[in-house]
């Protein structure tokens, strides 16, 4: 799959979760839920133990049918070897050029993390393919999201933090061109349980807000 395939795809599906578990082997069944929930996408930050490993795991059981990619990744050489795993996208917390420049050197989508203005272009101009605004909740929602797009409306952004079943259509609503969700959607309570049902049934809620305001956008 090209790069711009990768980003098309991203893009309409919609939803990005973030998938920081405990093992490798929650990480793996977090996947499948997202999946049989609708969202065929997944993050899986390097924060979570063997992370590469699960990367791995998804993307050999998995395939094509979905789109993996690896988060909280800090530096090139954390971002090679996920590449190399399996990932298809790389997300990051912070704005480092060097991992842009990574990224390109082998064709792989980037959403940089960034937060002020400065930081938003700066990513942008050097290359960024989505900027991951973080941790957009804190800095007032859905309507710092639109005090951005104001200024910059050709940046492609993806809220990260604050993002939930009640503000995802706000996100939406304000210019994100998909949102990305944590602890709403793959939950550590959840986890702990073992009760993968309500990650699926969580993924199937967030996918109908994004159908419905994307059609109320196209109605207007």
């Amino acid at each position: 799959m090209s790069k711009e395939a990768i980003l098309n795809r991203l893009v309409e599906i919609g939803v990005v979760p973030v998938v920081r578990t405990p093992s490798a082997e929650t990480a793996v069944r977090a996947v499948d839920a997202l999946l049989a929930g609708g969202v065929a996408c997944a993050e899986i930050t390097m924060t979570v133990p063997g992370a590469i490993k699960a990367i791995e795991k998804v993307a050999d059981a998995l395939g094509d049918k979905i789109l993996l990619g690896a988060g909280t990744v800090l530096d090139q050489e954390t971002l090679r070897v996920a590449q190399l795993a399996g990932a298809r996208f790389i997300v990051t917390p912070n704005l480092r050029l060097s991992c842009i420049e990574m990224a390109h050197r082998y064709s792989t989508p980037i959403m940089p993390g960034a937060l002020t203005p400065t930081e938003v272009i700066t990513a942008w101009e050097n290359g960024a393919d989505i900027v991951k605004v973080f941790p957009a909740g804190n800095m007032g929602g859905a309507k710092y999201i639109k005090s951005l797009k104001g200024p910059f409306p050709q940046v492609r952004m993806i809220p990260t933090g604050g993002v939930s079943l009640e503000t995802a259509a706000d996100f939406l609503r304000a210019g994100s061109c998909a949102i990305a969700v944590g602890g709403e959607l793959v939950s550590a309570a959840a986890l702990k349980n073992n009760d993968y049902a309500f990650i699926e049934n969580t993924a199937r809620q967030f996918v109908e807000i994004v159908r419905k305001t994307r059609a109320e956008g196209q109605g207007n």
